[in-house]
């Protein structure tokens, strides 16, 4: 899959192309929905597939200090566009003179004069423009001028049989928030994960002999809950079941919010330094404070034999 940052990077003899545009973070069930829509209409036309989002997001840049929890980073959502077969993501570079574009505007520098737009794919949400003033009906309108054809995919709803909610990142972002995160999977269709570079901690869970990787996270990371989960450690290729932690360790006065992966039964790893992913599976229970060290080393065991059984029982964590 070809990757570009802003429209100059797109090649100069570019052709047409089948184009969906949005901020797609987390790349949840909804999103793939349209993204898939997207590239079968592009294999009958013959024609590639783009994915156009924005970085940072656009709500940083017009109301600074409210971007939300990311649920995937570019890299991470770049892997599940490449999986469900997209030929090139755009990642345009949001600035404040770019949120300024009126719809028109937007529509002729990306859709048109920048990806050459034979059809364009999106829900039925998408707003684009300054002050998000353009909607579908504009958008396809623009269309009879511009020689392009827009589809409309309808939202994918969650319990839809109990008047449910559709898929969307705002509704993962609360599970995770919660803690449900087995609800954010059912939206995400896999795993919340959370990545960053292994730091050197208080090195508590070593001596307590549960050696534990101590995430730095990405900036913005949508982080669960305080408490304990079952989930997986990914070390490059590699993923071992795992218990989690996130919080402060309130056993041991601490103030500095966490996030901690035991490798169950993995005492021989070194992983300072490296970059490593931690995908969320359950949750175990909430974050306590032990009067006793012993009372903390029972709970740490039942939690990692519960975890062990929730990760032997759906398999090996890839996706």
């Amino acid at each position: 899959m070809q990757r570009w940052r802003g429209l100059d990077d797109v090649p100069g003899d570019w052709g047409r192309s089948v184009v969906t545009i949005g901020s797609y973070d987390g790349v949840h069930r909804g999103h793939q929905l349209i993204i898939r829509r997207a590239v079968t209409r592009a294999r009958a036309l013959g024609l590639p597939t783009v994915v156009v989002t924005f970085d940072p997001h656009p709500r940083e840049v017009v109301r600074p200090g409210s971007h939300p929890p990311l649920l995937a980073a570019h890299h991470r959502r770049a892997e599940l566009m490449s999986g469900l077969g997209v030929d090139a993501l755009l990642i345009l570079p949001f600035t404040t003179e770019f949120s300024r574009l009126s719809p028109s505007d937007f529509v002729k520098a990306v859709l048109v004069d920048g990806l050459h737009a034979k059809y364009v794919v999106e829900g039925p949400n998408f707003r684009f423009g300054h002050k998000a003033a353009g909607d579908v009906e504009y958008l396809s309108a623009l269309g009879l001028k511009y020689d392009y054809e827009l589809e409309v995919v309808d939202l994918v709803m969650r319990g839809e049989a109990g008047g449910g909610v559709p898929f969307s990142s705002t509704l993962a972002r609360r599970l995770v928030a919660e803690g449900d995160v087995e609800g954010a999977a059912e939206v995400l269709g896999r795993p919340h994960r959370v990545e960053g570079v292994v730091v050197r901690g208080a090195q508590r869970g070593r001596e307590l002999g549960y050696p534990t990787a101590n995430v730095e996270t990405l900036p913005h990371t949508a982080i669960p809950a305080d408490g304990v989960y079952a989930g997986w450690l990914h070390v490059g290729e590699e993923a071992m079941p795992a218990a989690i932690s996130v919080g402060t360790n309130p056993t041991f006065d601490g103030t500095a919010r966490t996030v901690e992966a035991y490798a169950i039964d993995r005492v021989d790893l070194d992983l300072y330094g490296l970059h490593v992913a931690v995908d969320f599976l359950a949750y175990l229970r909430g974050m306590e404070k032990f009067d006793t060290i012993e009372a903390l080393l029972e709970r740490m065991a039942d939690d990692v034999k519960r975890a062990r059984e929730l990760v032997d029982s759906v398999g090996n964590g890839r996706g």
